[in-house]
């Protein structure tokens, strides 16, 4: 099955590709990687929760919304591809939480983000991993999640062997 097929079988729909807040690029390319910059927890046009997780935000909700900033970087890196289907495996993800002072269970938010990439790419899913707990993250986001993903070369000279 496609990894778009897969998306599509879980119910999920890609919302529209969040504009950058800065100079940057969402997504950038450098051979056979995709480098995806860091992703809020956008859900129609906001932050789905905001907050440091352990006081005003739950670790449940910070799950979530792990996850939700991972569908906002599908999203990303669908408008750089065209295509999921593009997507050899997930190479590297690093998760930040805006925690409060002695919450420490940051590697359980950011399961919300790494079960989602498993459960839409299968084993390509599995994936190098940190999980960083930090005092502020930007727009006072809970969550924000990174990639490092391996796509298809493009061939180039196919007469050549």
């Amino acid at each position: 099955m496609s990894h778009e097929s897969r998306l599509k079988s879980l119910g999920i729909e890609l919302p529209e590709a969040t504009k950058p807040l800065a100079n940057y690029v969402p997504a950038k390319r450098a051979g056979s990687l995709l480098f995806l910059s860091g992703q809020l927890p956008m859900l129609n046009g906001k932050l789905m929760a905001e907050g440091k997780v352990g006081v005003e935000v739950s670790e449940e909700t910070a799950k979530a919304c792990a996850k939700q900033c991972m569908i906002a970087g599908l999203a990303a890196m669908k408008a750089e591809l065209g295509s999921l289907d593009e997507i050899v495996q997930i190479v590297k993800l690093t998760g930040f939480v805006a925690s409060a002072p002695g919450f420490t269970n940051q590697p359980a938010v950011i399961n919300g983000a790494s079960d989602f990439l498993v459960e839409v790419f299968g084993d390509a899913g599995k994936h190098a991993r940190s999980a960083v707990g930090l005092s502020e993250l930007p727009r006072n986001a809970p969550v924000e999640v990174e990639l490092i993903v391996e796509i298809r070369q493009m061939m180039i000279g196919l007469g050549n062997k």
